[in-house]
């Protein structure tokens, strides 16, 4: 079982290639990116802005790049206008076509966050070729070993078949929600805090 560690700039190209071959058949990418070539092409730009925007709050990589997650601190999971308009080129480069279908679900996504403080474990990842290995468990347990104490822990997946590893961690559905009448379908899941 490989270590996990904190994810520091060095990680950041091989993090966004690792969360974009876990999300190239994600149902919200799908939806975002229709196209599959589109979306491969994309994806890696998408997730170094994701690498970026969450610097503030916790970024962890297996030692071997097979699995990484991007965390939001309490106070952080929105991310602001202001901070929107500075990234807005990157963002129209990164999602093209994708960006009216990507900004009405990231709207979706601040519709349903829960009230008050929480982490929020904003992405979570494993390389296609690395599942099964439990590796995607592991660097979710070494985050939530590193969050515990009075805060919640939240997250939202598209994926149904997640379910099961995320209340495997404590994690329980509070919600189902889709995005307009033909987005993607997700699931709201919450963690007391230990």
């Amino acid at each position: 079982m490989s270590s996990v560690r904190t994810a520091g700039g060095a990680d950041r190209a091989r993090i966004a290639a690792v969360l974009a071959r876990a999300f190239a058949d994600d149902p919200a990418m799908s939806w975002i990116y229709p196209d599959r070539a589109d979306r491969e092409r994309r994806l890696p730009r998408l997730f170094a802005l994701l690498f970026d925007a969450d610097q503030a709050g916790m970024r962890l990589i297996t030692d071997g790049g097979e699995a990484a997650t991007l965390w939001r601190g309490p106070g952080q999971a929105s991310t602001g206008p202001l901070t929107m308009i500075r990234r807005a080129w990157p963002m129209w480069r990164a999602l093209g076509s994708g960006l009216p279908r990507a900004l009405a679900l990231s709207k979706a996504i601040d519709a349903h966050m829960p009230n008050g403080d929480f982490w929020y474990l904003h992405v979570a990842g494993c390389d296609p070729a690395a599942q099964g290995r439990g590796l995607g468990g592991q660097v979710i347990r070494a985050g939530l070993s590193r969050v515990a104490g009075r805060f919640p822990t939240y997250l939202e997946t598209a994926t149904e078949q997640n379910i099961g590893l995320y209340q495997r961690r404590g994690f329980a559905v509070t919600d189902e929600w889709r995005v307009g009448l033909d987005g993607p379908r997700f699931w709201s899941m919450l963690r007391p805090p230990d």
